[in-house]
């Protein structure tokens, strides 16, 4: 029987957490605007919102593109960029202008819109509590569905006056899901696209997950005290040496370990990666994520006890959030590779039967078999991959 990582590498953890999140404290000292928007030849804003919870979030705008397309942005279609767990809207600029989302779409005519997740470097703040505070970090996705996402779509459709469109890579997907399946966002958007998405988790692939996941880690980190988690650096290095030990686990190359076999990412865009990630989440996701591979539902998060479920839910069970609610007619675009360890094929497969009786027009379901969950925002050909298609998905819709 497995054993279960001692109190002093618990403590270990938590202590080398502080240099982990150092390392990124000092990025952006200066946005991310100036630090890898401007410096790449393109006007950008950053702006603030608050949810109805008094997180204040970051949010950045890329209005126009470099070259001849500068209409003013209110005549121009805009588009949401929610990135994924750990993650921040860094991640869709790493790679050079003509291979990086976030410029292609300025430069095809979209006023792009990028979001930070509350607890990210740009969306630290709160009207009354700091990131000391054990409560700031008392929230899971179920919260960035409920108040993050429709923040971000109210404030870009109070700018400017219209539906957007929306890509969500990784845990971005899950959040646009669960809400659109309890109807929200009905009226900011226009269409989602779901890169690597993340719904169904049961049959998640990547044993380094699993084995965390199987061995409650999560929870004992949280029950220890660390609301806050920054799960690379120094601290993912800690870690892994606890997790690779366990038979099985191949850990010489710990994205590949954790996200599939990535196919086509460049050195230099990896290298610009690793210095912009981790960036924090609540330990308290973190178990809610591991409750839903270890029980293979979509469902809120679960206090375990019946009647602190009773509390929080009004039944003794974490309500399920059913992806067959999602309304019809709104556009889906769904992009997934067959080399992916964290949005795995057959669970893909299991949110697109989900969506069987989804208007055909309005689903498109792009499969690239030698993708993994990275390739759909570094990868070096993602544009004729995956943005080429996704634009024409957009064109329609």
């Amino acid at each position: 029987m497995a054993k279960y990582p001692s109190a002093s590498t618990l403590l270990l953890v938590a202590l080398l957490y502080v240099s982990a999140a150092a390392k990124i404290n000092g990025l952006y000292d200066n946005g991310i605007c100036k630090s890898l928007v401007e410096t790449r030849g393109y006007t950008c804003q950053e702006h603030q919102v608050m949810t109805e919870d008094g997180y204040i979030l970051g949010l950045q705008r890329i209005p126009f593109g470099r070259f001849g397309n500068n209409s003013t942005a209110d005549q121009k279609p805009p588009v949401l960029l929610q990135h994924g767990l750990t993650n921040d809207a860094a991640a869709w600029l790493l790679n050079p202008p003509d291979q990086a989302l976030a410029f292609i779409l300025a430069d095809q005519g979209f006023d792009v819109w990028l979001a930070n997740a509350r607890g990210t470097k740009s969306s630290r703040g709160h009207k009354s509590l700091s990131t000391n505070d054990p409560a700031y970090w008392d929230w899971t996705w179920d919260q960035l569905a409920a108040y993050d996402l429709p923040a971000f779509f109210n404030y870009v459709n109070n700018q400017t006056g219209q539906k957007s469109h929306y890509v969500g890579h990784s845990l971005g997907t899950l959040t646009v899901l669960a809400a659109l399946s309890q109807q929200t966002l009905i009226n900011s958007i226009r269409s989602a696209a779901l890169l690597s998405p993340v719904a169904h988790l049961g049959q998640i692939s990547t044993l380094l997950v699993r084995v965390g996941t199987q061995l409650f880690y999560a929870e004992q980190l949280y029950n220890f005290g660390l609301h806050e988690f920054p799960p690379q650096g120094q601290l993912l290095q800690t870690l892994q040496t606890i997790l690779c030990t366990h038979p099985g686990q191949d850990c010489s190359n710990i994205m590949a370990a954790l996200t599939g076999p990535n196919c086509c990412l460049s050195p230099s865009s990896l290298d610009l990666y690793y210095e912009h990630t981790p960036q924090s989440t609540a330990t308290k996701n973190f178990v809610h994520l591991s409750q839903m591979i270890r029980s293979g539902t979509i469902r809120m998060f679960d206090y375990v006890l019946p009647l602190a479920n009773m509390q929080h839910y009004n039944q003794f069970t974490p309500p399920v959030y059913n992806m067959a609610n999602i309304p019809k007619d709104v556009p889906l675009f769904v992009g997934h590779g067959g080399r992916d360890a964290l949005s795995d094929v057959n669970d893909v497969k299991a949110l697109l039967n989900d969506l069987k009786h989804h208007d055909k027009d309005k689903l498109v379901a792009h499969y690239i078999p030698e993708y993994a969950h990275m390739d759909f925002i570094l990868g070096g050909n993602a544009k004729q991959k995956v943005y080429d298609p996704l634009l024409a998905f957009f064109g329609k819709h």
